[in-house]
């Protein structure tokens, strides 16, 4: 696991910094459009713990326990999306961490995303979401909660 850290506190002014995990879950081995979101969160603040490829829900929902994150952002691009997410809810969940942000992305056809919403996923961003979207989402997300 790779801890990216910026110093700086996100918008809002926060005393500490909105901790977002990014994580690539099950057999998908294509990271560039999760290491581009890593990057955009952690140049507005966020502090980033980016797990790599080929993670398991358990290991992605144990690592954002031990970081104590905010923010759990998942990448699928090979269609397990309908079985990968709600299970890293679920074991959030059963670890007493039903307050973290769920978020997804990747290739997720849109019948899918309202299914996801109601098994926990927060919110969908697909293909060509900019990533000052994603960063302005989870930013007004940490103003609501008081961060």
């Amino acid at each position: 696991m790779r801890n990216d850290r910026q110093g700086d506190a996100p918008r809002g002014g926060s005393a500490r910094p909105i901790r977002v995990l990014v994580a690539k879950p099950g057999l998908d081995g294509h990271d560039r459009g999760a290491k581009v979101v890593a990057a955009a969160l952690r140049d507005a603040g966020m502090e980033v713990v980016y797990t790599g490829l080929h993670q398991t829900p358990e290991m992605i929902a144990t690592a954002a326990v031990q970081e104590d994150v905010d923010v759990v952002g998942l990448s699928v691009l090979s269609g397990a999306h309908m079985t990968l997410f709600p299970r890293v809810h679920k074991l959030l969940a059963e670890q007493g961490r039903d307050d973290i942000l769920l978020l997804g992305g990747g290739i997720i056809p849109q019948e899918d995303v309202a299914r996801l919403e109601e098994a926990g996923v927060a919110r969908v961003f697909g293909p060509g979401t900019g990533t000052q979207d994603i960063v302005d989402y989870i930013a007004t997300w940490a103003e609501g909660r008081g961060e």
